[in-house]
C-alpha cells in the first residue's frame, strides 16, 4: 500500500485549520483549562474515530452486503461534496442546525468537545470513508499498523492546530486560512475523482476498454 498518499488525503479531508475559527467561538467563553481540556477530548476523538474506521469499516461494509467498489463511488462523491466546500471557504460537513445545537450547548454550558468540534466538523462521512476505502487496500497487520499510525498523527495535527489555534489566527488572519482550505480542497477534489473513477472502473469493466 502507497503509505503518503493516504496520509495527504487523510490530512486535507481533516482540514483542522479550516476548523480553528469554529473551536476559537465554541470555547471563547471557557477558562484556559477549560479550553485545554476540550481540546485533548477533540483529539481523543479525533483518533477513536479514525482508528475505529480503520479498523472495523470493511466488517461493517460486509455486514450490510455493500462491495467496496460502490463505496468508492459513494466515498469519492462525499471527497468531491467536502472538496467543492473546502474551495468555498465553508468547514466540511457542517451545517446551520448543527452550528445553532453547538450554540445552545454553549449556552446551556455543556461541552462541545465531540460535538461538533470532534465530529462531525473535522471527522465526518469522508473521513471515515477514506479510512474505509484505504482499509480495504491494507494486505496485513503491518498496513493496519500503518492505518492506526496514520490515525496518530491526524490526531496529533488536530491538536497541534487547536492547541496553537490563537496563534495561527493571529499569523494567518482569515484570508490565510481560506487560502490553505482552499488549497487543500483542490487536492482532496483531484483525490476524489481518482477514486471514484476507480470504483466506477470496478462496477463497470467496459468503462476502462
Amino acid at each position: 500500500m502507497d503509505v503518503l498518499k493516504p496520509l495527504l488525503t487523510l490530512l486535507a479531508v481533516l482540514n483542522p485549520i479550516g476548523v480553528i475559527p469554529f473551536f476559537i467561538h465554541f470555547t471563547s467563553r471557557l477558562s484556559p483549562a477549560q479550553r485545554h481540556r476540550t481540546t485533548w477530548i477533540v483529539t481523543g476523538t479525533v483518533f477513536l474515530v479514525i482508528a475505529a474506521s480503520a479498523l472495523g469499516g470493511l466488517q461493517l461494509l460486509r455486514f450490510f452486503g455493500i462491495s467496496i467498489a460502490s463505496f468508492q463511488v459513494g466515498g469519492g462523491v462525499l471527497l468531491l461534496i467536502n472538496a467543492v466546500q473546502m474551495l468555498n471557504a465553508e468547514p466540511a460537513d457542517s451545517s446551520t442546525r448543527e452550528l445553532d445545537a453547538a450554540n445552545r450547548k454553549l449556552d446551556a454550558g455543556d461541552s462541545v468537545a465531540v460535538s461538533p468540534l470532534a465530529v462531525p466538523l473535522i471527522t465526518g462521512p469522508a473521513t471515515i470513508s477514506t479510512m474505509i476505502i484505504y482499509a480495504e487496500k491494507s494486505q496485513g497487520l503491518a498496513d493496519q499498523a500503518l492505518l492506526v499510525g496514520y490515525a496518530v498523527v491526524g490526531a496529533l495535527a488536530t491538536f497541534a492546530c487547536l492547541a496553537a489555534s490563537e496563534r495561527i489566527t493571529r499569523l494567518l488572519g482569515q484570508t490565510g486560512i481560506n487560502v490553505m482550505t482552499r488549497l487543500m480542497g483542490l487536492v482532496l477534489a483531484a483525490i476524489g475523482v481518482e477514486i471514484m473513477a476507480d470504483g466506477l472502473g470496478k462496477l463497470f469493466p467496459a468503462l476502462l476498454r
